[in-house]
Parts: structure tokens; C-alpha cells; sequence
């Protein structure tokens, strides 16, 4: 069953985001070659059918021009648009290339994927939040080992990691992530509103054969707690995707600055294996691992990174800026070396997800 779910997760998130792209590249007119789930060899082709009229009114059935595809590796997606290459396809008619298209309507269709990514994480997370007791703001120590820490109480609140600032449990994941085996100061406010800071010395957590399972710190959370009604669920959804959104900058700028290791991300091995760890934990588990990985699909490609969506979206920026378009000859050669990086880059991640299951 993970096998399925793992196809499913993935194939549901490049659907939306693909899916995004193919519409707004539709509604504005332009002529889409494909539309692709998967990469590699195709598996699976059809066209829809769908109605036109002629000039006296009357309706017939034609082909879609669009093939729509499912292809071997579950590892991704694209739609292909005229317009986007650098030889003009002579047969298609001039106003349905993308570049012929307003700036709006070019701007729009890139970014749409990022848009759907963040509305599905907000959809998943509202029917969490609609579905379940949920915690608002899990930054509230529980269970503390008061052996370690005897002047921490049940409910103190943590303030701050090392200077840096905690509002949810998110923040204090990629922050503990972030020190692991190493001590830290942390500030925590007491019920009085007293304020005191502690040293937390990590201890290691191991599996049978000596594996590196995490790390204990002394004390677990306990968040704000509301009943499951629309307003408190809306609260949670929006409250949960924005402090996703804060992990993954922070995720990125720790990146960038040496704070995080790149040896930290997942490809789709390591994404199989905390499928696995979800799935045991239940269909909400399941649920909130979607959300996460459609907001984490959609801020990464919001990057103005070459072959990231962010990136055309930055050319169209350039072009407004300038007044004319970019050379579409450099922008392209630009994204193919973006995409070569990519790909080595995720061999590279797919070697340590490997590595780390033996």
C-alpha cells in the first residue's frame, strides 16, 4: 500500500500544479501540445473530444489538439505550450503561441501551478482542521523531565531557540533540526509571565542496530486546543499553511548559508520512506503529509531558480521592466542549464536517501 499511496501523493500534487499551467494557458488561448503526468517513456495517450461550432450555428465533435499522457516515472509533469520554444512552429497560428499572448495572461499562466499547489494545502489542511481537535499553536511544553529541567513547569510557552524566534511548532522543528546533536539556549515564558532561559542538551535516539532514529530533548508540546468547527478549522488552515511557508524559507535561506546541509533533503526515496511513516499513522497523517509537500512543490518552484516557474516568471518581470522581451534563445539556454543542475542535484539527493536506508 505505500507503493500506492506514494503514486497517489505524488501523481495528485503534479496534477494540480500541472493542471494550473494547463488552464490558464487554455483560457488565454494558447495551443498546448501535451499535458503530461510522469516522466520518461509514454505509457498512455488519449484526446478528448469536445464541441464547436461552425459558422451557421450548428455543433460538431472535434479532437482536442492536446495529447493527454501518463508516462513511466511518477516523478513529475509538464504541459507543453506553443510559444515556449525557441523555433517557431510555423504551423501553429501565430495568436495561439504563448509569446503572443498579453503579459498578464503569460505571467498568470506560469505561476498558476504555484497558485493550485498553495489552494490544495489549504483545502487538505481545512478539511483536517474540519475533521479533528486541533492544536493551534503547538509551542507548549508537556511532559518534562523535571529531573533535567526543575524549574519548567507544565504550559510555559517557548519564546525563542538560540535568539530565534518560535511562533509554532514548525519554526521549532526546523530549528532543533537545524542544531541537531549540538546544546541550545532556549527562552521560555512561565504562566506568571516570568521569562527564563535553559540550556537543552539533545540526547540521541537509536534503533537496534545503532541507526540514528532522532534526538530527545527533555519535554514534548502541547498546543492551544479548539473544538473542530468551520471558523476554527478555517484559523487552523490558514494559520498551518502560513508556518509552512515560514519552514520553507527558512529551510532555504539555512541552505544557502551552510546551516543546513544539502545531505538534509529528500528525493523520491526519501519521500517513499516517510510515506511509509505516515501511512502507519493513519489517513490524517496521510493527509497532512499531501499538504505539506504541495506547499514545499509550490514554494520551491516560486524560486527564481533557472527551470523553476519562479524564474519565467522573473524574465516576464525583466521583460515588463525593460520594455521588451527577453532573447528567448539566452532565457532558454539559461533553464536547460538550470534543469542539467537539477537533475545532477537530484541524483545526488536520491544517493543520500539511498545511503541512509542501509
Amino acid at each position: 500500500m505505500t507503493l500506492i499511496y506514494f503514486i497517489l501523493i505524488l501523481g495528485i500534487v503534479v496534477l494540480v500544479h500541472e493542471f494550473g499551467h494547463f488552464l490558464f494557458a487554455k483560457k488565454s488561448g494558447v495551443y498546448v501540445y501535451e499535458f503530461s503526468l510522469g516522466m520518461g517513456p509514454r505509457l498512455f495517450k488519449f484526446n478528448r473530444r469536445k464541441k464547436v461550432k461552425d459558422k451557421k450555428g450548428k455543433v460538431h465533435y472535434v479532437e482536442d489538439e492536446t495529447d493527454y499522457c501518463i508516462r513511466l516515472l511518477p516523478i513529475g509533469g509538464f504541459v507543453q505550450m506553443a510559444g515556449e520554444e525557441v523555433e517557431v512552429d510555423e504551423n501553429i497560428p501565430e495568436d495561439k503561441r504563448l509569446q503572443s499572448k498579453p503579459w498578464i495572461n503569460r505571467f498568470l499562466t506560469m505561476v498558476a501551478g504555484v497558485m493550485f499547489n498553495f489552494l490544495l494545502a489549504l483545502v487538505i489542511l481545512f478539511i483536517i482542521g474540519i475533521c479533528n481537535d486541533i492544536s493551534l499553536n503547538s509551542t507548549k511544553l508537556a511532559d518534562i523531565d523535571q529531573e533535567l529541567y526543575p524549574t519548567l513547569q507544565e504550559g510555559d510557552r517557548i519564546l525563542s531557540v538560540d535568539g530565534k524566534k518560535i511562533k509554532n511548532y514548525d519554526r521549532l522543528a526546523l530549528e532543533l533540526t537545524v542544531h541537531g546533536e549540538d546544546s541550545f539556549k532556549m527562552e521560555v515564558k512561565h504562566a506568571d509571565g516570568k521569562k527564563e532561559t535553559v540550556t537543552i542538551q539533545p540526547t540521541e535516539v537509536k534503533d537496534e542496530k545503532g541507526n540514528l532514529l532522532g534526538y530527545e530533548y527533555g519535554f514534548g508540546l502541547d498546543g492551544d486546543h479548539y473544538s473542530h468547527d468551520f471558523v476554527a478549522a478555517i484559523r487552523f488552515a490558514f494559520g498551518k499553511f502560513f508556518s509552512m511557508i515560514e519552514q520553507m524559507f527558512f529551510t532555504v535561506t539555512y541552505l544557502f548559508t551552510g546551516k543546513l546541509s544539502v545531505k538534509m533533503l529528500s528525493g523520491p526515496v526519501g519521500i517513499y520512506s516517510v510515506v511509509d511513516t505516515a501511512s502507519s499513522q493513519g489517513f490524517m497523517s496521510l493527509l497532512s503529509l499531501l499538504a505539506m509537500i504541495s506547499v514545499n512543490v509550490g514554494f520551491i518552484n516560486l524560486l527564481p531558480f533557472p527551470a523553476f516557474d519562479g524564474c519565467h516568471a522573473l524574465f516576464l518581470i525583466i521583460e515588463k521592466l525593460k520594455g521588451s522581451p527577453v532573447n528567448q534563445k539566452v532565457e532558454n539556454t539559461i533553464h536547460n542549464i538550470g534543469f542539467i543542475l537539477l537533475m545532477l542535484l537530484m541524483i545526488y539527493i536520491t544517493y543520500n536517501d539511498i545511503l541512509r536506508l542501509f
